[in-house]
């Protein structure tokens, strides 16, 4: 029987990462399969498929013979990230959920689910000519607003009006994949408030306006996507039906956007992200805020928002909670059924042989394509943060294990996770939630495997380009 003292080392069998796959394959399968298709399409059916394989998961952390190492971050700046050992059982079941629902998923879900709540009161009417050039320009705020509004909220800003504007044309399903590439994740680089792994990091002790740094890597895939999806348009548009496009042309409306007391209502979401880190103190002051009110207020001000926008802007938005109650559903099974997974990397992380920005950009943004990109950006920043290499700027004040991190290798993860998350639907929250919004609306989107393709084709290359240009060492 295994000892605390020995906790650190235990590696678990990977054979019990079967839950974390089983749940993936339910994902990219049975929507395909006539028998189940139907069945999956309530969200219901997806919580228990969740809750099934999260319990099997649990199971054997419960039977489990040695403890499991919670990680105990202290405020930036006090002293390195520690390990605590549970005792085995009961307790170990305790310290699982308290790390993939309390300390991920609580915060995970609570940003996403404040920003889609705020930004789905903003109405942006109208119903543009869906040219290649219109279509282009959405895509183009899209990107500058999702650093600022986090991806979620320019998703919700943004998707319903280029749905509404390209409902005439019959070929859509391209716009609403980049779409998910350029709004969704590599728009959000810029800010924490922007993706997931970015509020990782800045909960972790980096500084809330470093992100900007990695304006050169965004500038350069966004405008990279953006041409690509141009010159795509185009020779889509030409193969539309006449009476498509005459009936796009005949059906216009001016832009308009109604709902604007919720920009105050994000912004508040934006304050309480950058200021109630229990693990910092207020800015001005020697005060931390207590733990979980920061997600308190996010919520607070989804109420202000819920309170103060008229009903009736929510219906034209066609606003539901359909969309973010499937990926909290799915969300809930994928944090704790990955723990095993995780655990494996953050074991055997720093045994990897990672060393250079290239691999940290390549093993990060690979794990976030399917494990979601927030924890594994948190497992290869630790993994980075044992690393001291000669002759290399170090970000300081940090909760690794020497308090440090190097910042080319930073800069690699950063990059790596939030784009990256672009390669499937689970790689990224809003992923999901555009993928539902599009679907009600009456876009066949491509299978989980379909999408992947897509991004094979168009974000491998540019990927590529970039390691060679900002991850050689």
């Amino acid at each position: 029987m295994a000892t605390l003292a020995t906790a650190s080392e235990f590696v678990p069998n990977l054979l019990w990462v079967w839950p974390f796959v089983v749940l993936l394959l339910a994902l990219a399968v049975l929507p395909q399969l006539a028998a189940t298709a139907h069945w999956w399409e309530k969200n219901r059916h997806k919580l228990l498929v969740a809750l099934v394989l999260s319990g099997v998961t649990l199971l054997y952390y419960a039977g489990r013979q040695t403890g499991f190492p919670r990680r105990e971050l202290h405020p930036a700046g006090s002293q390195p990230a520690t390990r605590q050992h549970t005792a085995p059982g009961l307790p170990t079941v305790g310290a699982v959920l308290q790390r993939a629902v309390l300390e991920e998923y609580v915060p995970f879900i609570v940003l996403l689910f404040s920003l889609y709540v705020i930004a789905g009161g903003i109405v942006v009417r109208g119903d543009l000519r869906a040219t290649p050039a219109v279509n282009t320009c959405i895509l183009t705020v899209g990107g500058l607003l999702a650093s600022l509004i986090g991806t979620t909220g320019a998703t919700m800003v943004l998707i319903r009006l280029l749905l509404r504007t390209n409902s005439e044309r019959q070929r859509t399903t391209h716009t609403v994949v980049f779409f998910i590439f350029i709004v969704a994740n590599i728009g959000g680089s810029l800010l924490p408030i922007g993706d997931p792994p970015l509020f990782i990091g800045y909960l972790a002790g980096v500084d809330f306006f470093w992100p900007l740094r990695l304006w050169r890597m965004w500038a350069l895939t966004l405008a990279i996507l953006l041409c690509v999806y141009y010159l795509w348009d185009r020779w889509v548009y030409r193969h539309e039906k006449p009476e498509a496009i005459r009936l796009d042309q005949t059906r216009r409306q001016p832009l308009r956007v109604a709902g604007l007391i919720n920009l105050g209502w994000l912004l508040g979401v934006i304050a309480a992200v950058a200021t109630l880190d229990p693990a910092k103190v207020f800015p001005g002051t020697d005060w931390h805020a207590p733990p979980h009110l920061r997600e308190a207020a996010q919520l607070g001000f989804a109420g202000l928002s819920l309170l103060t926008t008229r009903k009736s802007l929510r219906l034209e938005n066609y606003f539901n909670y359909a969309a973010i109650a499937e990926v909290a559903f799915v969300f809930l099974g994928i944090f704790i059924t990955m723990q095993v997974p995780i655990e494996i990397l953050e074991i055997k992380g720093p045994r990897l042989g990672l060393l250079h920005p290239w691999q940290f950009f390549w093993a990060t943004g690979g794990l976030s394509s399917f494990l979601d990109n927030a924890p594994t950006y948190a497992v290869f920043f630790a993994t980075a943060g044992t690393l001291k290499p000669a002759g290399v700027e170090l970000l300081h004040s940090v909760a690794t294990a020497t308090g440090t991190i190097p910042v080319p290798l930073l800069e690699a993860i950063s990059c790596g996770a939030v784009f990256m998350g672009a390669n499937t639907y689970i790689g990224n929250g809003p992923n999901f939630m555009v993928r539902a919004i599009a679907e009600q609306s009456g876009v066949k989107m491509p299978s989980f495997f379909g999408f992947l393709g897509y991004s094979c084709l168009i974000l491998l290359p540019v990927f590529a380009l970039l390691t060679l240009l900002f991850f050689r060492g």
